[in-house]
């Protein structure tokens, strides 16, 4: 499946090969003859990146899954600045799963949108993928014209011989080239100076956004193909129950069911409408197994718990970040602060449901779901079926939301076992929006305590932090908790920070308790960070020094670090008294540096906060579209200022209470304030950024709070009222 941009395809009758720099594929049309004036019929295929045709239209592959934050326009940008293509006449196509030519570097090589290293990951590889394709542009003119090739250069989709004063535009070339022998091979050295840029940097109009907008684009859930099937699971009301009795009766006789199908997990539902699944589904009696570890797991308790872990310093963790001896400069230091914090479970709630359709011929298997990674999707397809990874294919459309949580795959689980029982029909699934409010893989419940040892003069001369929680990566990915040794930074990382503090210990304790998390926008950084910045905030208050002077005099080491501070807080007009609150915080995360400034009201009856300004600053380095970039910031503001205040999944002996969004709120359109963002673009390498703008919401709403109450620490997200009035009580 796809959208309506993927227009001028490649030939199908196609060859693979693995040449140049970073292992960039070749994909070129197969010819009779192998002779260099043999020319295949179609669009001239310069490399597995990039397709000319004969009317100039240059397609280029886009590997990362488009979720909203603008990869479809910013990736293949990279080809086009070092291919000198004409923008106007670019053509951006969704990659195949083919991880050995389009996977990201960033990421193991793999088919994974995650983390914010889409733009990080394929910067080089899609320059250089660009710069190998102008460079077999330029033999192919060098050629045809018997002229040097150090005499042409390139204008946007024209070769130029400024000696003649010839021109050629690409179409025109396509028709007649060929792929020279050898073939050129492109390096960093080959790549534009920012001097030459013409479209990073630029702000060019995003690709996807027109078919959004005019109801062309195509998501997973748009999927249809023919003799489909629809399908609805009932899974168990507690995670890692089984039925062990299914009564079906009532199911069955709902007009439009085809098929009950018993799974490991639960009871699919076929039919022809989604609507016959949805009703059948809650005609369904299951007695489900007891006894799964989930059983013993409320939210309440799991939080006492984790605490207890968190205080209790004989526990051992594994230490994620070491720097000194931390113990001994806090055990020596002139006063001491500690603070302990708690995070709950927050769900994804994507805007598109989860849902998957999954194809099964023999042992072939082909998968249409919106998803964050196809490698994934492969390896759980194969797994699944009973298959290999290779026989295994994997559309990926537009994804209406992922913030990690479209890398679980549980969807695609359910589509795989039902399709092989329907003998070769294709099935829909489709989960309700209760279906993934009560299944979700949440954000892990996580308790911190941060102990810290201040001087005689307030600095900060040893910080002691632990977190304790459940491993995303050891659900997930357990072989990336080997490669690391035990740290899994989804669950346990973003303790780190550039602060110049001498003595740092960071250490994460793994405590399993039934419930299985998953990844969510900003992972771990979006709880460690708001234990880090209130507590940078009280030292500040501790030792008399304004907020702002505190953190540039911990930061001055690093320019780009302290000048987002510094832009934030002349944005916010620090210092000028007002009658609200007002709170800063900075984050290091994803390798960007981000500062927020917010400034809040407090309702001391009720205990409502209200966040009235955000101002923010963000340098990612160079912003390849800045408007873009803050378009980001502000999704990632939103986003955690949701979970900084309402969001919250309570789970009371195994069982998910909310359901939907009339149990779980989200922020409404009325809560929004104004964000306002200033993108610092620097000439340092582009670093995470989709993510960038949520570990340091919650922080700065908390140091907003305590500065308009005189001191008062709020320790828990989400901030909910009944949370603020007792932090207002205490002494």
């Amino acid at each position: 499946m796809g959208t309506d941009l993927q227009v001028h395809p490649l030939s199908r009758r196609s060859l693979l090969i693995t040449s140049g720099a970073f292992g960039i594929g070749m994909l070129f049309g197969s010819v009779a003859v192998q002779t260099h004036e043999a020319h295949a019929a179609g669009p001239f295929a310069a490399n597995a990146w990039v397709a000319i045709g004969d009317d100039g239209i240059v397609t280029i592959m886009s590997p990362a899954s488009e979720m909203g934050q603008g990869v479809m326009t910013s990736l293949p940008l990279l080809v086009a600045e070092d291919l000198d293509a004409d923008w106007n006449k670019v053509r951006v196509v969704q990659s195949p799963d083919d991880a050995k030519i389009y996977g990201n570097p960033g990421f193991f090589g793999t088919l994974t949108t995650v983390a914010s290293i889409a733009i990080s990951g394929y910067y080089e590889k899609l320059r250089i993928a660009g710069a190998q394709a102008r460079k077999i542009m330029l033999a192919n003119a060098a050629q045809i014209w018997k002229v040097p090739i150090g005499e042409l250069s390139t204008e946007p989709g024209i070769v130029v011989h400024k000696k003649s004063r010839r021109t050629i535009g690409y179409g025109a070339l396509a028709e007649l080239a060929v792929l020279p022998s050898p073939l050129p091979q492109a390096t960093k050295a080959d790549l534009k100076s920012p001097a030459e840029f013409r479209y990073i940097g630029k702000d060019l109009p995003r690709v996807d956004v027109p078919v959004k907008v005019d109801g062309r684009a195509k998501y997973g859930i748009d999927t249809q193909l023919p003799n489909m099937l629809f399908a609805s699971v009932l899974h168990p009301p507690v995670q890692g129950e089984k039925p062990v009795a299914i009564d079906d009766s009532a199911a069955k006789v709902v007009k439009g069911v085809t098929q009950i199908v018993p799974l490991p997990f639960g009871v699919g539902v076929l039919g022809k409408t989604v609507e016959a699944t949805q009703k059948a589904k809650a005609a369904l009696k299951v007695t489900w197994s007891k006894g799964a570890p989930a059983r013993t797991y409320s939210s309440n308790s799991i939080a006492e718990d984790y605490s207890a872990i968190a205080r209790d310093a004989r526990q051992s963790g594994v230490a994620m970040f070491e720097r000194g001896d931390a113990v001994a400069a806090i055990k020596g230091a002139a006063k001491v602060l500690a603070a302990e914090y708690v995070s709950d479970h927050v769900s994804h709630v994507c805007m598109e449901p989860m849902n998957a359709t999954v194809a099964v011929t023999g042992d072939q298997v082909e998968i249409w779901a919106s998803n964050q990674s196809p490698t994934t999707m492969q390896f759980i397809g194969a797994a699944v079926a009973g298959t290999t990874p290779d026989k295994v294919k994997v559309h990926t459309p537009f994804l209406g939301g992922g913030f990690g949580r479209r890398t679980d795959g549980d969807e695609v689980v359910d589509a795989i076992l039902l399709a092989k029982a329907t003998n070769g029909r294709p099935v829909k699934v489709i989960w309700s929006r209760e279906d993934d409010v009560q299944n979700d893989k949440y954000r892990p419940l996580t308790s911190q305590r941060v102990e810290i040892g201040l001087d005689a003069s307030g600095k900060i001369v040893g910080w002691r932090h632990r977190i304790v929680n459940e491993s995303y990566f050891a659900r997930a990915a357990p072989q990336f908790l080997e490669k690391f040794g035990g740290k899994d930074i989804v669950s346990g990382g973003g303790g780190e920070f550039k602060y110049a503090v001498a003595a740092h210990r960071v250490d994460w304790v793994r405590a399993p308790r039934g419930v299985g998390v998953g990844a969510w926008r900003g992972i771990a950084a979006g709880y460690t960070k708001f234990a880090i910045e209130t507590m940078v905030d009280e030292a500040a208050a501790t030792s008399g020094t304004d907020p702002v002077e505190y953190r540039l005099a911990m930061l001055a080491h690093d320019p780009r670090a302290t000048d987002v501070v510094r832009t934030v807080a002349a944005m916010a007009n620090w210092g000028r008294k007002r009658n609200r609150g007002l709170g800063i915080a900075y984050s290091d995360a994803l390798g960007s540096n981000t500062a927020a400034a917010v400034e809040v009201s407090l309702d001391e009856r009720s205990g409502e906060i209200k966040v009235h300004h955000v101002w923010t600053a963000v340098d990612a380095g160079i912003a390849l579209q800045p408007k873009n970039v803050a378009a980001q910031m502000e999704s990632a503001i939103i986003f955690g200022l949701g979970a900084s205040l309402y969001e919250q999944i309570n789970i009371e002996k195994g069982v998910v209470q909310q359901s939907n969004f009339d149990e779980y709120r989200v922020l409404r359109m009325s809560d929004v304030p104004l964000v306002e963002v200033k993108v610092i673009s620097t000439d340092n390498p582009p670093s995470g950024i989709g993510e960038a703008g949520v570990p340091v919401i919650a922080p700065a709403i908390a140091n907003a709070v305590g500065q308009l109450t005189g001191g008062k620490r709020l320790r828990q997200l989400p901030m909910l009222p009944n949370r603020v009035q007792a932090a207002l009580r205490a002494a």
